[in-house]
């Protein structure tokens, strides 16, 4: 356990403005204060309020970093987005088949996507992890009917890229989110499975003993042997002699098992073409009946090649495919994979509205390999699992976005601490590990205390941040630099702004960052620009480093330095799992470069950090007083490199 430096805290210090206490989390920290809020951006997240033995901490010895000491009041991180569905959202499984989402567990085998030349495609991926959380629910209503109950955090994949269910066209809340003028991406509502009636199983029955040819396949073998030891004797001495009739009144249920059992027999199914064969025309004509009456389209063909038989192929696209496995549900697994089909669909998913249901139900959310599953059939995307929150007991997933850990003492320790008679003044860093500035410290309100102990007793310090609420402290921070050096960095990576959606969509945009550093650099701040982390394959051209390093110039920033991904572990599975959903061709490229650890090889750092002073030359941002903080006579040696997060 990890725990020895914090302690639970005790309830009478617990803000007046939380919700009710949730219970403490299991093992990790037993009595801790758990808080739950009820302001939407934080809906599903759980904030561990603890008082700290000690805030200031000492940097590893053998840390790349340039500085040797730094505070952090917060443990994971409330800029990460969290997604949801309900409960009962269909699931689409490697086998064909679907269940719900909340009956789901960590191993199970899913439907995904990848990206693959022009197109998606299906693939197998696996549940990572798997867990509930309680937000406001909106209903999402398209076109053919599916109707899906997501939280506003979730986000579908349409025809113009990955949109959040809700949104604004501006303002902090600005994203990309769902409008009538969008089209989802799939196949639309899944049918429902078969009820296991007396009258499915005749159906199915009748249909296995249609077949042309012996049936190898164990688990039709097993379901017809299964049907038979429960059937009445009538139907078994039939079944004996080699064919079943079909009655005179057809039930639907009927009509679903007769084609699920003619086609464990004498179907298939190659991924594009479903059909069933047969030499007996009156079984195709039965087969084409029940189809009729179910609602499919299809055509009879005689069998090409000089065969004297006859087929039924369902047409219709995918969709149809998977309407007639789901409905009927033949039991042979081998004939139902979609693996390697390309995302394509002819059916209407246009978005025709997006309600609030004006309640908050239970939702839940899965990690897949793939980044995204299918629901409800159409593509959705999950939760980023980082491994960051490991060194605090907690999992690698869902743990780092939604627990968070809130020193709430941390302004007193600060005070505590810097009065010590052992304390010598150092700088002290902040914003190293997880972001000072996240949008948790707009309810807990931190920062103010830290910087009005560090103004107090004149000690320097210095913050990289990707957080506007920086803004709010301009006042303490000026008066901080009035009797001590302050130094200010902004981590602004590339301008791209459809590319930040995809990379750090928690997180305030790059244009909201450029006037952030307006305002502190107006203030009287020389506020230094880190293009942080350049991204190998993405950010790291000369095109993205000119825009980031001119955006920079012109917000009135005082310096740059361009600093290459850091891959540290945990970071590197969750970043290999976000490139293999986003960027699969760039895979082989990342495993050749970082496979000697977590730091890209030297002379590609060397070629990136050229590139960056070649674009700060041609925009004047080249001085050696570029990242002299105010007042602050001798500033730590930079980080060669900064971590994603």
């Amino acid at each position: 356990m990890r725990w020895d430096n914090l302690s639970a805290l005790p309830a009478s210090v617990v803000p007046d403005r939380a919700a009710p206490a949730t219970p403490p989390l299991p093992l990790a920290l037993p009595g801790a204060v758990a808080r739950t809020f009820d302001t939407p951006g934080f809906a599903g997240m759980t904030f561990y309020e603890v008082r700290a033995k000690s805030i200031i901490n000492k940097v590893p010895g053998n840390s790349r970093m340039g500085f040797d000491w730094t505070i952090n009041p917060y443990r994971g991180c409330s800029h990460a987005c969290t997604y949801c569905l309900a409960g009962d959202t269909q699931i689409l499984l490697a086998d064909g088949r679907t269940r719900a989402l909340r009956d789901l567990v960590v191993g199970d085998r899913i439907y995904g996507t990848v990206r693959s030349g022009t197109y998606r495609r299906y693939v197998v991926t696996e549940v990572l992890a798997h867990w509930q959380t309680t937000k406001p629910a909106y209903r999402v209503t398209l076109a053919d009917g599916t109707e899906l109950v997501a939280s506003g955090d979730h986000r579908f994949l349409t025809e113009r890229g990955w949109k959040h269910v809700t949104g604004t066209m501006g303002g902090a809340d600005q994203r990309p989110h769902l409008t009538s003028g969008n089209k989802l991406m799939g196949v639309g509502r899944f049918a429902p499975a078969p009820a296991d009636t007396a009258d499915y199983r005749a159906g199915y029955l009748c249909g296995m003993s249609r077949g042309d040819a012996s049936v190898t396949d164990r688990e039709p073998l097993r379901r017809t042997g299964r049907y038979l030891a429960e059937a009445p004797p009538a139907v078994a001495r039939l079944a004996a002699a080699g064919r079943i009739a079909a009655p005179a009144v057809l039930s639907d249920d009927w009509r679903k098992g007769f084609l699920a059992g003619v086609f464990d027999a004498s179907g298939s199914h190659d991924g594009t073409t479903l059909r069933i064969g047969s030499i007996d025309r009156e079984t195709i004509d039965e087969a084409a009946a029940a189809l009729r009456a179910l609602g499919f389209d299809f055509v009879v063909r005689r069998t090409g090649g000089g065969g004297r038989g006859w087929y039924v192929r369902v047409v219709g696209g995918l969709a149809a495919r998977l309407r007639f496995l789901h409905l009927t549900d033949p039991a042979a697994t081998s004939k139902r994979s979609i693996e390697g089909l390309a995302l394509k669909s002819n059916v209407p998913l246009d978005v025709l509205k997006v309600e609030p249901l004006g309640i908050d139900l239970p939702l839940y959310d899965i990690t897949t390999g793939t980044g995204d599953f299918i629901a409800n059939g159409v593509v959705s995307h999950n939760c980023f699992a980082r491994n960051t929150h490991t060194y605090l007991d907690l999992d690698a997933g869902h743990d780092f976005d939604s627990k968070i850990i809130v020193k709430v003492n941390a302004g007193e320790l600060v005070r505590k601490e810097l009065s010590a008679r052992r304390w010598r003044g150092e700088h002290i860093a902040m914003g190293t590990n997880v972001d000072v500035y996240q949008r948790a410290e707009g309810r807990y309100r931190l920062m103010p205390q830290i910087l009005s102990a560090l103004r107090d007793f004149a000690n320097p310090f210095s913050i990289l941040t990707k957080g506007t609420l920086i803004l709010r402290d301009l006042p303490l921070l000026t008066q901080a630099a009035s009797v001590t050096s302050v130094g200010l960095s902004y981590s602004i990576g590339f301008v791209d702004e459809e590319l930040w959606r995809r990379v750090e969509p928690g997180t305030p945009s790059p244009r909201r960052r450029l006037d952030a550093v307006r305002r502190l650099t107006d203030a009287g701040f020389k506020v230094g620009v880190l293009v942080a982390p350049i991204l190998p394959g993405l950010t790291d051209d000369e095109e993205s480093i000119d825009a980031a390093v001119a955006a920079a110039a012109a917000a009135g920033a005082s310096g740059v330095t361009g600093i290459a991904l850091h891959l540290r572990p945990g970071t590197r599975e969750w970043y290999a799992k976000w490139l293999g959903r986003e960027f699969p061709d760039l895979v082989p490229r990342y495993r050749a470069l970082y496979r000697g650890g977590s730091y890209l090889p030297k002379e590609y750092q060397r070629e990136i950090t050229a590139r960056v002073r070649q674009a700060a030359r041609r925009y004047g941002l080249d001085r050696q007083d570029n990242f002299e903080p105010r007042q602050l006579p001798e500033q730590p040696p930079e980080p060669e490199q900064l971590t994603l997060l």
